[in-house]
Protein backbone atom coordinates (compact mmCIF):
# COMPACT_ATOMS: atom_id res chain seq x y z
CA UNK A 1 0.00 0.00 0.00
CA UNK A 2 2.65 2.41 1.16
CA UNK A 3 4.48 2.23 -2.33
CA UNK A 4 1.81 2.39 -4.38
CA UNK A 5 0.30 4.94 -2.70
CA UNK A 6 3.07 7.34 -3.19
CA UNK A 7 4.19 6.53 -6.59
CA UNK A 8 0.77 7.00 -7.96
CA UNK A 9 0.42 10.01 -5.92
CA UNK A 10 3.31 11.00 -7.59
CA UNK A 11 2.53 10.15 -11.17
CA UNK A 12 -0.90 11.90 -10.78
CA UNK A 13 1.50 15.21 -8.92
CA UNK A 14 3.10 14.86 -12.51
CA UNK A 15 0.40 14.79 -15.15
CA UNK A 16 -1.20 17.56 -13.34
CA UNK A 17 1.47 19.91 -13.27
CA UNK A 18 2.67 18.82 -16.96
CA UNK A 19 -0.40 19.56 -18.12
CA UNK A 20 -1.40 22.26 -16.41
CA UNK A 21 1.68 24.17 -17.94
CA UNK A 22 -0.37 24.17 -21.46
CA UNK A 23 -3.70 24.37 -20.06
CA UNK A 24 -3.66 27.49 -18.42
CA UNK A 25 -2.82 29.34 -20.97
CA UNK A 26 -6.28 28.86 -22.20
CA UNK A 27 -8.01 29.24 -19.22
CA UNK A 28 -8.67 25.38 -18.94
CA UNK A 29 -7.23 24.82 -15.36
CA UNK A 30 -9.92 23.39 -14.49
CA UNK A 31 -9.74 20.17 -16.89
CA UNK A 32 -6.29 19.49 -15.61
CA UNK A 33 -9.02 17.33 -13.02
CA UNK A 34 -10.11 15.58 -15.95
CA UNK A 35 -7.01 14.62 -17.85
CA UNK A 36 -5.80 13.84 -14.18
CA UNK A 37 -8.42 11.17 -13.81
CA UNK A 38 -9.47 9.66 -17.33
CA UNK A 39 -5.66 9.25 -17.34
CA UNK A 40 -5.16 7.36 -14.00
CA UNK A 41 -8.24 5.42 -14.02
CA UNK A 42 -8.44 3.66 -17.46
CA UNK A 43 -5.11 3.30 -18.06
CA UNK A 44 -2.32 4.73 -15.59
CA UNK A 45 -3.64 3.67 -12.75
CA UNK A 46 -4.06 -0.49 -13.23
CA UNK A 47 -0.77 -0.67 -15.33
CA UNK A 48 1.73 1.08 -12.82
CA UNK A 49 -0.45 -1.19 -10.03
CA UNK A 50 0.63 -4.30 -11.81
CA UNK A 51 4.09 -3.28 -12.51
CA UNK A 52 4.52 -2.57 -8.77
CA UNK A 53 3.28 -5.70 -8.34
CA UNK A 54 4.93 -7.72 -10.79
CA UNK A 55 8.14 -6.52 -8.79
CA UNK A 56 7.09 -7.01 -5.64
CA UNK A 57 4.80 -10.35 -5.42
CA UNK A 58 5.59 -11.87 -8.81
CA UNK A 59 9.25 -11.94 -8.12
CA UNK A 60 8.39 -13.45 -4.54
CA UNK A 61 6.35 -16.57 -6.41
CA UNK A 62 8.95 -17.17 -8.72
CA UNK A 63 11.36 -17.72 -6.02
CA UNK A 64 9.70 -19.01 -3.23
CA UNK A 65 8.25 -21.52 -6.35
CA UNK A 66 11.64 -21.97 -7.75
CA UNK A 67 12.86 -22.67 -4.33
CA UNK A 68 10.74 -25.51 -3.56
CA UNK A 69 11.27 -26.74 -6.85
CA UNK A 70 15.27 -27.19 -6.56
CA UNK A 71 14.63 -28.18 -2.83
CA UNK A 72 12.50 -31.33 -4.38
CA UNK A 73 9.23 -29.92 -1.63
CA UNK A 74 7.20 -29.87 -4.94
CA UNK A 75 8.40 -33.76 -5.96
CA UNK A 76 7.69 -35.10 -1.87
CA UNK A 77 4.28 -32.91 -2.40
CA UNK A 78 3.57 -34.42 -5.78
CA UNK A 79 4.75 -37.87 -3.82
CA UNK A 80 2.22 -37.55 -0.77
CA UNK A 81 -0.95 -36.61 -3.75
CA UNK A 82 -1.09 -33.58 -3.71
CA UNK A 83 -1.78 -31.41 -6.94
CA UNK A 84 1.70 -28.98 -6.63
CA UNK A 85 -0.63 -26.63 -8.93
CA UNK A 86 -3.64 -26.44 -7.43
CA UNK A 87 -1.88 -26.28 -3.69
CA UNK A 88 1.11 -23.80 -4.37
CA UNK A 89 -0.11 -21.90 -7.84
CA UNK A 90 -4.09 -21.48 -7.31
CA UNK A 91 -3.95 -19.69 -3.73
CA UNK A 92 -1.95 -17.28 -5.10
CA UNK A 93 -4.00 -16.86 -8.40
CA UNK A 94 -6.80 -16.03 -6.13
CA UNK A 95 -5.14 -13.72 -3.80
CA UNK A 96 -3.53 -11.79 -6.74
CA UNK A 97 -7.13 -11.27 -8.16
CA UNK A 98 -8.77 -10.26 -5.13
CA UNK A 99 -6.33 -7.74 -3.98
CA UNK A 100 -5.03 -6.30 -7.00
CA UNK A 101 -8.16 -4.44 -8.17
CA UNK A 102 -8.66 -3.01 -4.78
CA UNK A 103 -4.69 -1.89 -4.82
CA UNK A 104 -5.61 -0.27 -8.06
CA UNK A 105 -8.84 1.91 -6.88
CA UNK A 106 -6.49 3.12 -4.00
CA UNK A 107 -3.66 4.18 -6.27
CA UNK A 108 -6.52 5.97 -8.49
CA UNK A 109 -7.53 7.63 -5.23
CA UNK A 110 -3.92 8.23 -4.30
CA UNK A 111 -3.47 9.45 -8.03
CA UNK A 112 -6.34 11.97 -7.93
CA UNK A 113 -5.04 13.47 -4.21
CA UNK A 114 -1.87 14.15 -6.09
CA UNK A 115 -3.38 16.07 -9.11
CA UNK A 116 -5.63 17.56 -6.43
CA UNK A 117 -2.51 19.00 -4.27
CA UNK A 118 -1.56 20.92 -7.74
CA UNK A 119 -4.68 22.15 -8.23
CA UNK A 120 -5.12 23.70 -4.94
CA UNK A 121 -1.54 25.28 -4.99
CA UNK A 122 -0.39 26.11 -8.10
CA UNK A 123 -4.11 26.20 -10.45
CA UNK A 124 -6.24 28.38 -8.01
CA UNK A 125 -8.75 25.86 -8.01
CA UNK A 126 -10.53 24.53 -4.63
CA UNK A 127 -11.06 21.58 -3.71
CA UNK A 128 -14.63 20.76 -4.03
CA UNK A 129 -14.37 22.29 -7.71
CA UNK A 130 -11.47 19.91 -8.31
CA UNK A 131 -13.36 17.02 -6.96
CA UNK A 132 -16.47 17.73 -8.73
CA UNK A 133 -14.61 18.26 -11.91
CA UNK A 134 -13.14 14.64 -11.63
CA UNK A 135 -16.62 12.77 -10.46
CA UNK A 136 -18.33 14.74 -13.26
CA UNK A 137 -15.94 13.67 -16.36
CA UNK A 138 -15.61 9.64 -14.78
CA UNK A 139 -18.11 7.10 -15.33
CA UNK A 140 -18.66 4.09 -14.07
CA UNK A 141 -17.26 2.35 -17.24
CA UNK A 142 -13.73 4.06 -16.70
CA UNK A 143 -13.72 2.70 -13.34
CA UNK A 144 -15.21 -0.44 -14.23
CA UNK A 145 -13.04 -1.18 -17.18
CA UNK A 146 -9.54 -0.10 -15.27
CA UNK A 147 -10.43 -2.09 -12.30
CA UNK A 148 -11.00 -5.36 -14.79
CA UNK A 149 -7.82 -4.73 -16.18
CA UNK A 150 -6.17 -5.32 -12.92
CA UNK A 151 -7.61 -8.56 -12.77
CA UNK A 152 -6.15 -9.40 -16.05
CA UNK A 153 -3.17 -8.12 -15.18
CA UNK A 154 -3.40 -9.65 -11.70
CA UNK A 155 -4.02 -13.48 -13.63
CA UNK A 156 -1.14 -12.47 -16.06
CA UNK A 157 1.35 -12.44 -13.10
CA UNK A 158 0.41 -15.03 -11.45
CA UNK A 159 0.35 -17.33 -13.95
CA UNK A 160 4.29 -16.53 -15.60
CA UNK A 161 5.51 -16.02 -11.78
CA UNK A 162 4.52 -19.88 -11.30
CA UNK A 163 5.16 -20.84 -14.21
CA UNK A 164 9.05 -19.71 -14.12
CA UNK A 165 9.35 -21.15 -10.35
CA UNK A 166 7.95 -24.92 -10.90
CA UNK A 167 10.53 -24.92 -14.15
CA UNK A 168 13.36 -23.81 -11.90
CA UNK A 169 16.17 -26.43 -12.24
CA UNK A 170 19.22 -27.27 -10.85
CA UNK A 171 21.09 -24.76 -7.97
CA UNK A 172 20.48 -21.87 -6.23
CA UNK A 173 21.44 -19.33 -9.25
CA UNK A 174 18.00 -20.69 -11.53
CA UNK A 175 15.90 -19.35 -8.72
CA UNK A 176 17.41 -16.20 -9.93
CA UNK A 177 16.91 -16.59 -13.21
CA UNK A 178 13.44 -17.92 -12.75
CA UNK A 179 12.82 -14.91 -10.59
CA UNK A 180 14.55 -12.52 -13.12
CA UNK A 181 12.48 -14.06 -15.92
CA UNK A 182 9.24 -13.69 -14.25
CA UNK A 183 9.13 -10.00 -13.81
CA UNK A 184 10.36 -9.46 -17.27
CA UNK A 185 7.90 -11.57 -19.01
CA UNK A 186 5.05 -10.34 -16.55
CA UNK A 187 6.14 -6.61 -17.49
CA UNK A 188 6.19 -7.39 -21.27
CA UNK A 189 2.66 -8.98 -20.98
CA UNK A 190 1.52 -6.06 -19.03
CA UNK A 191 2.58 -3.66 -21.79
CA UNK A 192 1.06 -6.02 -24.37
CA UNK A 193 -2.45 -6.76 -22.79
CA UNK A 194 -3.13 -3.35 -22.12
CA UNK A 195 -2.06 -2.44 -25.46
CA UNK A 196 -4.67 -4.86 -26.70
CA UNK A 197 -7.03 -3.46 -24.50
CA UNK A 198 -6.49 0.15 -25.40
CA UNK A 199 -7.49 -1.55 -29.48
CA UNK A 200 -10.82 -3.42 -28.07
CA UNK A 201 -11.95 -0.02 -26.28
CA UNK A 202 -11.16 1.81 -29.59
CA UNK A 203 -12.72 -0.02 -31.87
CA UNK A 204 -15.34 -0.85 -29.43
CA UNK A 205 -16.20 2.82 -28.54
Amino acid sequence: LPIVGLINFLLGLIIAFMSSLQLKQFGANIYVASLVGVAMVSELGPIMTAIIVAGRSGSAFAAELGTMKISEEVDALFTMGFDPTRFLAIPKLIAAVIVVPFLTVFSDLAAILGGLLVGVTMLDLTATGYISQTIWTLTLFDVFWGVGKSAVFAVLITWIACFRGFRARGGAASVGEATTSAVVSSLFLIILTDSLFSVILRYWG
